[in-house]
């Protein structure tokens, strides 16, 4: 240790850790809620699915205006519920670690592969 650096105080370490942990703890929570919600919406997609199959056979059987505004409602509560659970696997948050990692990286490589460049020429 040189004179200029200053040695970590161990309640400052104890502040980093406490903070980590509650950040950890946050994400605990949001992941256990959006597990939650995709098995809801999982099990809500394969109700709906089944009473949509039981519509369209009512429906070969008998052409009944009611039968058909109630098959557009669950064509349309299909479309957002696999709407919903594609959009929220894929958000910028999960991807912004790994985006600005590879723009990183990308660009230590890059530098590299100059300073490499110049030093065979």
């Amino acid at each position: 240790m040189t004179h200029n650096e200053k040695p970590s105080s161990p309640s400052s370490d104890g502040d980093d850790f406490e903070t980590a942990l509650a950040e950890t703890e946050r994400s605990l929570i949001a992941l256990k809620e959006r597990y939650a919600q995709v098995q809801q919406d999982t099990q809500r997609q394969a109700e709906l699915k089944e009473r949509l199959n039981e519509v369209k056979r009512e429906l070969r059987q008998q052409r009944s205006p009611q039968l058909k505004a109630e098959l557009k409602q669950i064509q349309s509560q299909l479309e957002t519920i696999e709407l919903n659970l594609e959009s929220q696997l894929f958000s910028w948050g999960s991807l912004k670690e790994p985006f600005w990692q590879a723009v990183r990286f990308g660009g230590l490589g890059l530098v590299i592969g100059w300073v490499l460049k110049s030093c065979a020429s």
